[in-house]
């Protein structure tokens, strides 16, 4: 036994030897010089996988959006290549159903998470497909983008988003989506309900009556299921004609953070949240 352990150990320094492969010192260097979050934003599973495709030439610095613009432009220099340009991405709720504009059917009492509550009847919310507010979003997200407002909704912070993905799968109901600034024209609703339904929840809600559809350029917009869908792969016709005349401001533009609603979107004033209803839908 002992001397098949000394020929196997034999056996295996051979091979690490003859097999090793040499690592570019500038991996451990540009990992460094990384933030250390391993937060994927790049499109990498962690820090030290990005600074391998950024040695390698398959990726610039630019990816990385955690990072400052001095240090990637740092990285850049010490590898000798191009910045490279990276158009920021941020993360968008697809609902805008404050408990001041969205009615509850029942009072969820139990864990005070949104996963918790979802398994448990939906969560109380009239809407089925609305954000519940119970904040998963916000405590998922290590860069302080995202904050919970007066009416229990989920805001984003796009200065301080890097896209890192964690919202979108901290979020039960799938209502985060990571796109780029310029697509500006978003649907800020999920609901499928169908017209005076969709309003019998919530005031915001879409009511597919697809008014933004006629008046957007020719397959910008389109209603599918009762909600309207932007096709981002038509970007370059994109324009704020389409949340003209939508009723209840369902579908917004967004222009430097800020969130545009049309002439003809019902103006909210209520600031007190809408009393429980177990009749609502």
């Amino acid at each position: 036994m002992g001397g098949l352990g000394i020929f196997l150990a034999s056996v295996l320094a051979f091979a690490n030897k003859k097999l090793h492969v040499q690592e570019d010192p500038r991996i451990d260097e540009v990992e460094e010089l990384l933030p250390a979050t391993n937060c994927g934003a790049c499109g990498s599973p962690g820090c030290r996988a990005f600074a391998e495709a950024c040695v390698a030439g398959d990726k610039n610095p630019s990816k990385c959006t955690v990072s400052s613009r001095e240090m990637v432009a740092y990285i850049a220099d010490y590898l000798g290549v191009e910045v490279g340009t990276q158009e920021k991405i941020v993360a968008r709720l697809a609902c805008a159903g404050g408990n001041h504009v969205a009615r509850m059917r029942a009072e969820y009492s139990g864990l005070g998470t949104c996963r918790a509550a979802v398994a448990v009847g939906g969560g109380g919310k009239a809407c089925a497909w609305g954000c519940l507010g119970l904040g998963d979003c916000d405590v998922s997200c290590d860069f302080d983008a995202i904050h919970m407002d007066e009416h229990g909704l989920p805001v984003v912070n796009e200065d301080k988003c890097v896209a890192c993905n964690d919202c979108v799968e901290a979020c039960p109901l799938d209502l985060f989506e990571l796109h780029p600034v310029s697509h500006q024209l978003w649907v800020a609703c999920k609901s499928l309900a169908e017209g005076d339904d969709a309003l019998a929840d919530c005031e915001v809600a879409c009511t597919g009556c697809a008014r933004c559809a006629m008046d957007a350029p020719e397959g910008l917009v389109c209603i599918k299921n009762n909600l309207a869908v932007v096709d981002y792969s038509r970007n370059n016709l994109a324009t704020r004609i389409p949340i003209e005349r939508c009723p209840t401001g369902a579908i917004v533009w967004r222009e430097k953070g800020l969130t545009i609603k049309g002439g003809a979107a019902k103006r909210i004033i209520r600031k007190e949240p809408l009393p429980v209803r177990p009749d609502a839908r």
